[in-house]
């Protein structure tokens, strides 16, 4: 797997220099404060299309405000966002609507509509959303329940589905909007343990065999490692340490990455 991955636009002395290539996402000095508490300091970094970022580090060093800022479900204090070339933030809402057709999320929770089937929660957005029509929205939900391994349960409400089935159609359903970038929140925290290796192999797979890029916050040291091409390893609402998983796992520079990486392996 490709270890060019993109670092931060201003890495400090245990961050990797930048690389070339055609960078998707822009945070620039992006501050995020609740209250006293300031999450995210000033962050700067860069995702570059195709790659497969990694944040790891302790609850509460920002990793899941950055997805929210990206999905607008929060606006930072300061600092700008951009996804292929537009801003995020700041930007005129209609502008904001655009970009955020490009990314997609799966939660910790699975928030399908429970009274929806399947098939009917991974198509109401692109017929709703994108305008696509009915019998496209359909043959693409069916293409993705096979690619997650549920082309059996089109018609089944998530009530009759499993933790782990339940957040596979959630894949399903971020996918079916053809985003660029695929945002994955601790998907599997919400699952009991014999479930998360089911999830954790769809998402290797759509990781192998698709070019979407992926941003991804997980306490799965493994499944990190196996689909990542740069972790980043965050404290304090920085990015104290930057690289390829081989490098992170194996020999990080950083003491806080070698504390935190003993207390979670």
């Amino acid at each position: 797997m490709s270890t060019d991955a993109p670092l931060m636009k201003e890495p400090d002395a245990n961050a990797n220099p930048p690389v070339d290539g055609s960078e998707l996402i822009r945070l620039e000095q992006v501050t995020k404060r609740f209250g006293d508490n300031t999450v995210l300091d000033h962050l700067d970094f860069s995702v570059n299309a195709g790659k497969h970022v990694t944040l790891i580090g302790p609850s509460g060093s920002g990793k899941t405000t950055i997805l929210r800022l990206l999905m607008t479900l929060t606006k930072p204090d300061e600092g700008t966002i951009t996804v292929d070339g537009q801003q995020l933030f700041p930007a005129p809402e209609k502008q904001v609507r655009e970009v955020r057709k490009k990314i997609g999320m799966v939660f910790q929770q699975f928030n399908l509509f429970p009274n929806m089937t399947a098939l009917r929660n991974i198509t109401e957005a692109p017929v709703t959303v994108l305008g696509m029509s009915k019998g496209e929205a359909e043959e693409r939900a069916r293409d993705l329940l096979d690619l997650v391994g549920l082309a059996d349960k089109a018609d089944a409400r998530p009530s009759q589905l499993s933790g782990g089935q339940q957040q596979r159609v959630a894949i399903a359903r971020a996918l079916a909007m053809r985003p660029q970038v695929l945002l994955l929140d601790e998907v599997t925290s919400a699952l009991d343990p014999e479930l998360v290796a089911g999830v954790l192999d769809v998402l290797r797979n759509i990781a192998r065999t698709t070019d979407i890029t992926m941003l991804c916050v997980t306490h799965e040291m493994n499944f990190a490692r196996d689909i990542s091409d740069q972790v980043l390893m965050f404290d304090s609402g920085r990015v104290i340490e930057s690289g390829a998983p081989e490098k992170i796992f194996s020999e990080p520079e950083h003491d806080r990455t070698r504390e935190f990486l003993s207390a979670v392996l």
